[in-house]
């Protein structure tokens, strides 16, 4: 993706580095609870991240984190992010004018190591990158993208970064446009089962989200780039994760739609471009 020299966010808390007396994980064990409750990315909603929360801090023992300089690869990280962070304000400013949404009010990125405070409780890296509607943040620590490369095969590359960043935009604007509360509201009327499918349709729509936004940033796509989220959306299927980490598939238990159900969508948005086509409720559940 070509960023260097392009305007940055100052929607940006970096918050990498500093010192921190919060829980931390302890042990591989709460890594592979995360994977498996998370599916990686997207503990996007107050009530999904609560509990996970709770189990991490049953794993975890106080420490002091010292505060240290960044490396110059994390401070061009840094850069890379908050530039695809104010590409994603140009593209839905331009986007909810367009569909008469009124003004989109942009979010906050909080990048950390280790732990970190949000307003959906404390968190570790152990739970992957996430939103939290309860304060309109993006929190991430980077160096998931390691894990998600190393362990779960997905491609390198920086657009893989970008796809994540798009996903979890995404959930910002189901918070704006008022569909998280309602998939909130319908989870807590139906069983389990039928929750998940709402939940697998709201992260669907978080993928067909994050298409929308690259087809509207063409202009700084490079060669490879849809490839690579494509390969990053591949990874964090429902039914690739269960295939890795638990060796079998529970098409009950998806909460993220599979791997071919998450790059469909997000190429659907890539191509039309038009977040009206984005329904997966509608495509899913009738």
């Amino acid at each position: 993706m070509k960023w260097q020299g392009r305007r940055q966010s100052s929607n940006m808390d970096d918050r990498r580095g500093m010192g921190s007396k919060g829980k931390l994980a302890a042990g591989g064990g709460v890594i592979a609870v995360i994977v498996i409750l998370l599916q990686l990315f997207g503990g996007e909603t107050g009530q999904q991240i609560a509990p996970i929360i709770e189990q991490i801090n049953q794993g975890q023992s106080s420490q002091q984190v010292e505060q240290r300089d960044l490396t110059a690869q994390e401070k061009e990280v840094g850069s890379f992010v908050a530039t695809v962070l104010a590409d994603t304000e140009d593209v839905w400013n331009q986007v909810f004018m367009e569909n008469g949404l009124g003004n989109y009010k942009e979010p906050t990125m909080v990048l950390f190591s280790d732990a970190v405070s949000s307003g959906c409780g404390n968190a570790t890296a152990a739970s992957g990158p996430f939103y939290c509607p309860a304060d309109q943040k993006l929190y991430m620590d980077l160096t998931f993208f390691d894990e998600l490369k190393t362990r779960f095969g997905a491609q390198g590359g920086d657009f893989a970064i970008a796809y994540v960043t798009a996903h979890e935009i995404g959930h910002h604007i189901q918070t704006l446009m008022g569909t998280s509360q309602k998939v909130r509201q319908l989870q807590q009327q139906t069983n389990k089962v039928e929750g998940n499918k709402l939940s697998v349709a709201q992260e669907l729509q978080a993928d067909f989200y994050a298409g929308v936004w690259a087809h509207h940033n063409q202009d700084y796509l490079e060669v490879g780039d849809i490839e690579e989220a494509l390969s990053a959306a591949n990874a964090v299927g429902d039914d690739a994760i269960q295939r890795r980490v638990q060796g079998d598939v529970q098409p009950d238990s998806f909460t993220h739609g599979t791997s071919e159900q998450r790059m469909e969508w997000f190429m659907k948005g890539y191509k039309t471009g038009d977040m009206r086509q984005g329904d997966t409720f509608s495509a899913l559940l009738n």
